[in-house]
C-alpha cells in the first residue's frame, strides 16, 4: 500500500502549510504556478486570531467545497473540481462534540489529497446524543457510514479518524460494518474445495474482511480513552487521588449510559462491561477482526496537560510502560510531536512492572488491544501557551484557540496511507 505525503509526485500542485515558531500556519499557494492578487486590507484594522474563521485562507478555497448533506447528516469536504475520489475518510467527534470539531483537519486532508479523498465529518452523534452509550452511538455511526457510501459510487477504500470518545464509537461501528470475504464459504457450499482454499489460515481469512464493503486502510484515534476512565490516573484532572477517582466513578451517572461504559459499570444482561467485550470477537460482533482488517492502526496521545484522558489510556500502555519525559526526543518537522529515545529507556522500567498496581479489567483491555500492532504518536503541548487545552488542541477543534495543534494534523496527513 502506498504511503504518500502532501507533496506526492505527479499530482497537481497544492497548497501546504507548516508551523512557525508560534504555531500559526504559513500557507503558500503554488497551485498551477499562478499567483493571485491579494485583497487589499486596511492596515489600521488589527487582525486578531479569533477573527479568522479557520486558517485564514478563504481566498484560495475554490477547489475545496464544504457542504452540509441533509440526507446523510454531517459535514462533507471534497474537491469541487474532481468528484472521483476513491478513499472515504470518516471523522468522528468526541463527547458533547459535533462535525465542526474536525472541520480544520478535513479541509487540509482534501487539500493534501484533492483527487484521492472525500472526508465525511460525522453528525450522527453530536451534543447530548454522545451520552447515549458507545453501542448506540456506534450503531448510529454505522448507519450513517452506509448512507454515505451509498451516495458515492467511486469509493473503494475507507479510513476512520476519531477524537476522544469518538475513537471508541468508531471501534464499535467498524465491528457493525465488518464483513468477511464470503468467497471461500460459498465455494465450500458448492462443493468446490481447491487446495489453495483449504490451505488458507484463519488469520488470512480475517484480514480479507471489508468495512461497509470497502477496503479498510487507516484507523486513527486521537486522545481516545481506550482503557476507559475507571483506572488509576486515567482522568488526569483528579491528580491520582484515590478518593476523587472513586467519587468520579460513583457520579458517572451524570454522563448517563456513556458514563457507565467509560467507568466500566455496565453489566447489561449479566455480560462483562462493554469496553471489555470490545477487545475480543463475539458471536455477534467481531471487534478485533474488524480492527485487524485495517492496514494500520494509530494512537495519538497527549503526554501532559490533557485533563480528561490519561496518557496510558490514549496510547494503550501500562503506566510502567510509558516513556520517561526526559527520554522523549522532539521530531524536528513537527514541533509538539515526540519519539522515545530507546537508548535511554528500559533501564528501570522492568523493575517497576510488578510493583505498580493495575486493575484486572485494565490488564484485559491492554492485552486484548495490543495483540494488534499500533503506531503510538506522543504529543506534548507543555511548552505551548495552549497546553492547558491539549485535549482539544490535538485536533484543532477551534482554530483561534487550538492553532498549535496544526502540526499534529500535518503529521497525520503526511503519514496517511492511501
Amino acid at each position: 500500500m502506498e504511503n504518500r505525503g502532501a507533496e506526492a509526485a505527479g499530482e497537481p500542485k497544492i497548497k501546504k502549510f507548516e508551523m512557525d515558531s508560534e504555531g500559526k500556519d504559513e500557507l503558500s499557494s503554488n497551485r498551477n504556478n499562478k499567483t493571485k492578487p491579494k485583497k487589499k486590507r486596511h492596515s489600521w484594522i488589527p487582525r486578531f486570531p479569533c477573527a479568522r474563521l479557520d486558517d485564514d485562507d478563504d481566498d484560495d478555497d475554490e477547489d475545496v467545497v464544504v457542504a452540509e448533506k441533509p440526507d446523510a447528516g454531517g459535514l462533507e469536504v471534497s474537491n469541487a473540481k474532481d468528484q472521483s475520489a476513491a478513499h472515504l475518510i470518516v471523522m468522528v467527534n468526541g463527547i458533547i462534540g459535533s462535525a465542526q470539531d474536525w472541520r480544520y483537519a478535513a479541509k487540509h486532508f482534501v487539500k493534501a489529497y484533492p483527487s484521492e479523498v472525500v472526508v465525511h465529518c460525522s453528525e450522527a452523534n453530536s451534543s447530548m446524543l454522545t451520552l447515549d452509550g458507545v453501542d448506540i452511538m456506534g450503531k448510529r455511526l454505522a448507519d450513517e457510514v452506509v448512507s454515505v457510501v451509498g451516495r458515492h459510487s467511486n469509493l473503494e477504500k475507507i479510513s476512520f479518524v476519531g477524537h476522544s470518545l469518538g475513537g471508541l464509537v468508531a471501534r464499535y461501528a467498524i465491528a457493525v460494518l465488518y464483513q468477511q470475504d464470503l468467497t471461500r464459504k460459498e465455494s465450500e457450499e458448492n462443493g468446490e474445495h481447491g487446495e489453495e482454499e483449504l490451505s488458507t489460515s484463519p488469520l488470512e481469512e480475517k484480514t480479507r474482511g471489508k468495512i461497509a464493503g470497502l477496503q479498510p486502510i487507516n484507523f486513527i484515534t486521537s486522545a481516545t480513552p481506550h482503557l476507559g476512565a475507571r483506572g488509576h490516573r486515567q482522568i488526569p484532572v483528579l491528580c491520582g487521588f484515590t478518593s476523587l477517582e472513586k467519587a468520579a466513578m460513583h457520579t458517572s451517572g451524570v454522563l448517563r449510559r456513556t458514563g457507565k461504559h467509560l467507568f466500566l459499570r455496565d453489566n447489561d444482561n449479566g455480560k462483562p462491561p462493554l469496553l471489555l467485550q470490545m477487545v475480543d470477537d463475539s458471536d455477534d460482533l467481531k471487534f478485533i477482526s474488524a480492527l485487524e482488517s485495517f492496514t494500520r492502526r494509530v494512537a495519538y496521545a497527549n503526554t501532559s496537560f490533557d485533563h480528561i484522558v490519561g496518557w496510558s489510556s490514549s496510547s494503550i500502555r501500562r503506566h510502567s510502560e510509558l516513556p520517561k519525559r526526559r527520554n522523549l526526543v522532539k521530531i524536528a518537522k513537527y514541533r509538539y510531536i515526540f519519539a522515545e529515545d530507546t537508548s535511554k529507556s528500559g533501564d528501570i522500567r522492568e523493575a517497576k512492572v510488578s510493583r505498580r498496581r493495575i486493575s484486572e479489567m485494565e490488564e484485559v483491555m491492554i492485552q486484548g488491544l495490543t495483540r494488534l500492532s499500533w503506531e503510538r504518536i506522543d504529543v506534548d503541548f507543555s511548552t505551548s501557551i495552549q497546553g492547558p487545552l491539549a485535549h482539544t488542541t490535538i485536533l484543532v477543534k477551534t482554530y483561534c484557540i487550538n492553532s498549535h495543534g496544526t502540526n499534529v494534523i500535518q503529521h497525520m496527513i503526511d503519514n496517511f496511507q492511501l
